[in-house]
């Protein structure tokens, strides 16, 4: 017989609840779980939520920064399909769970929210039959720490239909209220002072990803001269641990390379089409947000990439192109056309309107507060 599930009885109705999200590694699953916390204060002012984490995950920058406590745990390394090993809990795991289920006994966790990654796969383990599990599961091909997870959660959340999860409930993903309440025709002319951009120009806005992409940097930067004869300004976010030369053409738009975003709100506020990758968040951001798109999947993984694209595709909102058909000479046929067409702008962004599920982070944390009993 199981354990009894403690965190209902820890967390009474009207009893402060405490939450624990699972959602390291990298910025797709670390937005989402501090939307989610947000939202939930915004519910419950009186909860205390808690993000888990490790030494080696962008969390470490994210988490602190949105005032949030962060507990590190050992991340466990995660095969690509479920193998005996892992059932049979080796040393790593054995380890990441242990130390797991002692933060969630000392910060007294009520419910734990897991993202997927190999922060969450511990969660799971260490919370199962003591604590109350919800699972959000962001890409429609799920990861094997949701798997795992969704076998003895309490309730899973998926971003789309037909995600194959077992007791699946189409939430949408969890988005920062900065960028679901965004209005960036009013916040334009603030947004490129603060990215030294032209005020005047149409502007492209390109990115890789938290880490940044080598294919994106190459193509685009090689079209700067095409990108500056049509008078275009760039913002482009190459990434921490890659560097961006790009020449200079006076007298025209400013071609601005940052290493990473810190304030996506204003990047998209000062943009009028972007270049990216599209994993499930960034996907959700930039439809939300209105913003016409190119976007260029990740040519690896189970394809889930292109997967995300495609509503924004078929709805009129985006074009999508691989990987191997990126190219400096792709930019300057189908890029700068878009840029500088107004009208077609327009019309992508009116697109956009209506994708996606723009209340998703309250309608989650409303789930996780039931399922902590608070």
């Amino acid at each position: 017989m199981s354990k009894p599930v403690k965190g209902a009885e820890r967390s009474p109705v009207g009893k402060a609840p405490t939450v624990v999200v699972a959602g390291g590694g990298t910025a797709g699953h670390i937005e989402p779980a501090l939307a989610l916390a947000d939202a939930v204060l915004r519910l419950r002012p009186d909860a205390k939520v808690v993000a888990l984490g490790t030494e080696r995950g962008l969390e470490n920058k994210l988490v602190p920064a949105r005032g949030y406590p962060l507990e590190l745990i050992p991340p466990v390394p995660l095969p690509r399909k479920l193998k005996p090993e892992l059932l049979g809990l080796p040393f790593k795991v054995r380890d990441s769970v242990r130390r797991t289920r002692e933060v969630l006994e000392r910060v007294g966790a009520d419910v734990v929210v897991g993202f997927g990654g190999y922060v969450a796969l511990p969660a799971y383990l260490a919370a199962r039959g003591r604590t109350p599990i919800v699972v959000h599961e962001a890409n429609k091909a799920p990861g094997l720490a949701n798997k795992v997870g969704a076998r003895f959660a309490t309730r899973v959340a998926v971003a789309v239909a037909g995600t194959p999860l077992p007791k699946a409930e189409v939430v949408g993903i969890p988005l920062r209220r900065s960028i679901t309440s965004l209005d960036r025709a009013a916040l334009r002319a603030e947004a490129r002072k603060f990215f030294d951009l032209d005020p005047d120009a149409p502007t492209l806005l390109v990115f890789g990803g938290s880490q940044g992409a080598a294919s994106i940097n190459a193509a685009v930067s090689g079209a700067a001269k095409e990108l500056a004869d049509a008078g275009i300004g760039v913002l482009h976010a190459h990434g921490p641990k890659n560097t961006l030369v790009v020449q200079e053409f006076p007298g025209r738009p400013a071609y601005v390379p940052v290493p990473y975003l810190e304030r996506m709100d204003l990047a998209y506020a000062a943009a009028d089409v972007v270049v990216c990758r599209s994993g499930a968040m960034t996907a959700a951001e930039v439809s939300a947000v209105g913003l016409p798109a190119v976007f260029v999947p990740l040519p690896h993984g189970n394809g889930e990439q292109a997967v995300n694209a495609q509503p924004a595709v078929d709805a009129g909102a985006a074009l999508m192109v691989t990987d191997a058909d990126l190219s400096p000479g792709k930019i300057a046929e189908l890029v700068v056309p878009l840029v500088v067409d107004a009208a077609r702008v327009a019309a992508m962004s009116s697109a956009a309107v209506g994708l996606g599920h723009r209340e998703a982070d309250e309608t989650l944390a409303k789930i996780v507060l039931e399922a902590a009993g608070a």
